[in-house]
């Protein structure tokens, strides 16, 4: 049920991949984070030639990813693994011609599904009268946003469901592949957006717009939520994209989509959780090209700029280079420096909902930090840890749990009894409910057990931190994971 890193990826330098694609003649060049060469998968000639008759002859649709060599072919949407690229490039050396494979059951199912529901969707345009598309509107806070632009974005309204519906076109052929919904909750005085999508989140690899850039595009903005795509685009014309989870990862999937980018603005949102997700993306997409905006009180999300009547287009230009040289002064740091001292909360990590106390004494989780408990056997270490981290990982913190002493299964299921807060073995007809829900959390497990070798180890948590943005690693525990013959020894 649970999604999880392959065990270790034979990693592979990117010396290899140059190497490799030299002595067989394939012709590529350089990218920002991926390496672009001509498709393997189509059906044009001049593949595996000398590189000057291929170069010529094929467009260069396949791109490697530069840390994992995963490919992807945007002309076919073929993808897999750098070992399943050479098994191709092989199979054609004998004249096998590459097939492409169909997609899952499952993905089928969720594209049927989302068809139905798109067809039953209305255009915001397009609803019984004027007064219950202003009233929609509202109820989104996008009553600035006009019918031009959702109209340009394909953006529907679903009234069963009093939910907002956004396509996943194919670049490639304009289908539709998923959707994803956004209703509004009201708690209290506050208002909360609740999200769904079609295909489950792990397949939907959607970069909301996409299908609308055109290949002359150069300049980029990308941002957190689909909303602020539309508002970035009415307000200041540029080309906006929408990341399919937020601030929460950035798959690497998704790079091949961007390569094209010349500048990637990074406007992801308006606290400091969304200014620390803009540099770890920075750092996967090229921090050469890209730029940030600062989250401020004159700089909030897009959205948020459009309806206050502030200069988009303004923000844009004042956005700061994400690489920075080695030496700076404190002048370049004062903004960073102000911006901790305004939002003393936030830069004190995020809360647990769970345990006030615990609040008081670590004021909340950091990234780059590291905490260990300490108790002897059975004193509840495991059970109270799987909590601990259960709790950020409803708040969206990705988490990567290596659980040396008891087995993932065991572990999943205090997990998900914590989680549904009640004993599911006495109602199991609720099971897949709560599962369904559990499997949303950015959760994922290492497969080890037991004793293991610590370079594996790291090398597992390394690529699952840039597969999954990974930002929270517990390891339970230490003991399990040295040895226990390494005890004396201090490590």
């Amino acid at each position: 049920v649970l999604p999880c890193p392959e065990g270790p990826v034979p990693s592979v330098s990117i010396t290899e991949i140059r190497q490799y694609l030299r002595a067989q003649g394939i012709p590529f060049h350089d990218g920002y984070s991926c390496l672009h060469t001509p498709s393997l998968f189509t059906s044009s000639k001049g593949q595996g030639q000398a590189p000057s008759s291929a170069s010529s002859a094929a467009p260069y649709t396949l791109f490697i990813d530069k840390t994992t060599g995963s490919f992807l072919c945007t002309a076919t949407l073929v993808e897999g693994t750098w070992q399943d690229f050479q098994a191709n490039v092989e199979l054609q050396h004998h004249g096998v011609p590459s097939s492409v494979e169909e997609p899952e059951e499952d993905l089928r199912r969720a594209c049927e599904n989302a068809r139905c529901i798109w067809d039953r969707a209305l255009p915001l345009w397009e609803l019984l009268d004027e007064d219950e598309t202003n009233k929609t509107k509202a109820m989104f806070g996008i009553s600035l946003v006009s019918d031009a632009t959702l109209k340009h974005f394909g953006v529907r309204y679903l009234r069963t469901a009093k939910s907002l519906v956004f396509p996943w076109f194919s670049p490639r052929d304009a289908t539709l592949k998923g959707l994803k919904l956004m209703r509004v909750e009201k708690k209290g005085g506050s208002i909360t957006y609740v999200e769904e999508t079609l295909p489950r989140f792990d397949s939907y690899h959607n970069l909301f717009g996409l299908h609308l850039i055109g290949q002359r595009d150069t300049e980029l903005v990308l941002t957190g939520w689909e909303l602020d795509a539309l508002a970035v685009h009415q307000a200041a014309g540029v080309a906006s994209l929408a990341l399919p989870r937020g601030t929460t990862c950035l798959p690497p999937a998704l790079l091949p989509y961007l390569e094209q980018f010349k500048r990637i603005t990074l406007w992801l949102g308006e606290d400091l959780h969304s200014w620390e997700a803009a540099k770890l993306f920075a750092r996967k997409l090229n921090v050469k090209r890209c730029s940030l905006v600062r989250p401020s009180d004159l700089q909030p999300r897009p959205l948020e700029v459009l309806n206050q009547g502030l200069n988009v287009t303004k923000i844009l230009r004042a956005a700061l280079p994400a690489s920075h040289k080695s030496i700076i002064s404190f002048r370049q740091l004062r903004e960073e420096v102000f911006g901790e001292l305004v939002n003393t909360e936030q830069v004190a990590g995020i809360k647990w909902e769970r345990f006030p106390e615990l609040n008081k004494l670590l004021k909340g989780h950091r990234r780059g930090e590291l905490t260990i408990f300490t108790g002897p056997t059975g004193s509840g270490k495991t059970t109270f840890i799987s909590e601990y981290a259960l709790d950020l990982c409803m708040q969206g913190v990705c988490t990567l749990w290596g659980s040396f002493e008891i087995n993932n299964i065991r572990l999943a299921k205090i997990m998900l009894t914590q989680f549904a807060a009640q004993r599911l073995e006495d109602q199991l007809e609720l099971y897949d409910e709560w599962a369904d829900r559990f499997e949303d959390l950015p959760l994922y497990f290492m497969t080890f057990h037991g004793q293991q070798n610590i370079k594996t180890v790291i090398d597992t948590m390394q690529h699952a931190v840039y597969m999954y943005d990974i930002t929270h690693v517990v390891v339970d525990n230490l003991q399990f994971m040295m040895g226990h013959e390494n005890l004396s020894v201090d490590r």
